[in-house]
C-alpha cells in the first residue's frame, strides 16, 4: 500500500513545468488510474507555476482522455496570468500519449458586496452512525485508501429509484492535508450515482469533470467531508451527474459536474 502522502512525496519535479510520477497498483481502477488521483496530479503540477498562497485554485476542467498507469509525466503550461487570475493547462502523458488534460483557474480573493451561499448540506447523522460503503472488500483497488460511509441511497447494482447518493468521505491516510489537491483526490472516490440504479454489471468510465472550489480555506473535523452525488440524466450510454461537497460542520467547499460513460 502506498499512502496518499507517500505517493505525493515520491513525485519527481523536473522543473516548474514538469513532474514525473509512478502510479502504484493500489491506486488503479481496472486498467487505469483512479480519476481523482489523475486530477490531483494535474493540480499538483499546475501549482508549480502559481503562488497558491496568494492565488489559490478556483476551478478545474478535466478530461479523462485515456488510460493512465505506471510511469507518467505531468506537464504544465501557463496559458495566461494577470494581476488577479491565472489559467494553467496540464497534461498527463504516458507511452501512448496524452491520457488526462486539465485547465485550472487560479484567483486572488477580493472584497465584494456579495457573500452568499445557497448550498445547504442535507440533514444527516455523524459519519460514525453509518456503515462502510466498501464493506467486505467491495470496490476497486483504490477504494482501500478511502473511508466512505453510506448515509443515503444504495450501493451499486441495487436498482434503486432514487438517483442521489449521500456519503461521508475521508482519506484513510491520517497525514493527508485538507487542501484542494487532496479534495480532488477524495471527491471522485464514490462510484457514479447512476451505478446504484443498475441491476446488472456494466463497465463505466469518467469522461469529464468540472469543479468549482468554493473557498480557499478548506478545513474540516477529523478529515470528514460529506458528498451528495445526483444522476441528473442517464440515457444513450451516458450519465450527467451533479456533485456537492461540504465539510463536517456543513460549510460547502466544492461543487462539480461529471459526465460518465456507461457501457451497458
Amino acid at each position: 500500500m502506498t499512502s496518499y502522502t507517500d505517493l505525493l512525496a515520491g513525485l519527481k519535479r523536473l522543473s516548474k513545468e514538469r513532474l514525473e510520477a509512478h502510479i502504484p497498483e493500489d491506486w488503479m481502477q481496472g486498467r487505469t488510474t483512479y480519476g481523482g488521483l489523475s486530477a490531483a496530479l494535474c493540480l499538483e503540477a499546475a501549482n508549480g507555476l502559481v503562488d497558491i498562497e496568494e492565488m489559490p485554485v478556483r476551478a478545474a476542467q478535466i478530461a479523462f482522455v485515456g488510460p493512465v498507469g505506471g510511469e507518467v509525466e505531468v506537464q504544465a503550461t501557463r496559458l495566461r496570468q494577470g494581476k488577479n487570475t491565472a489559467f494553467i493547462r496540464t497534461e498527463i502523458v504516458s507511452e501512448t500519449g496524452v491520457a488526462t488534460q486539465a485547465i485550472f483557474t487560479f484567483g486572488k480573493a477580493r472584497q465584494s458586496q456579495l457573500d452568499y451561499v445557497y448550498a445547504d448540506r442535507p440533514d444527516v447523522k455523524a459519519p460514525e452512525a453509518y456503515e462502510d460503503f466498501f464493506a467486505g472488500g467491495f470496490g476497486p483497488s483504490f477504494a482501500s485508501h478511502f473511508d466512505v460511509r453510506l448515509a443515503r441511497g444504495a450501493r451499486p447494482l441495487s436498482g434503486m429509484s432514487d438517483s442521489t447518493l449521500g456519503l461521508w468521505l475521508r482519506h484513510r491516510d491520517p497525514s493527508a492535508p485538507a487542501d484542494a489537491t487532496a479534495l480532488l483526490a477524495l471527491g471522485d472516490a464514490p462510484p457514479p450515482a447512476a451505478l446504484s440504479m443498475l441491476t446488472s454489471r456494466a463497465p463505466i468510465s469518467s469522461m469529464t469533470w468540472y469543479v468549482d472550489f468554493l473557498t480557499d480555506q478548506i478545513s474540516t473535523q477529523d478529515r470528514w467531508f460529506f458528498a451528495k452525488h445526483t444522476a441528473d440524466t442517464a440515457r444513450q450510454g451516458y450519465s450527467s451527474q451533479s456533485m456537492a461537497v461540504w465539510n463536517r460542520s456543513g460549510s460547502p467547499v466544492m461543487l462539480a459536474r461529471q459526465m460518465i460513460a456507461i457501457f451497458g
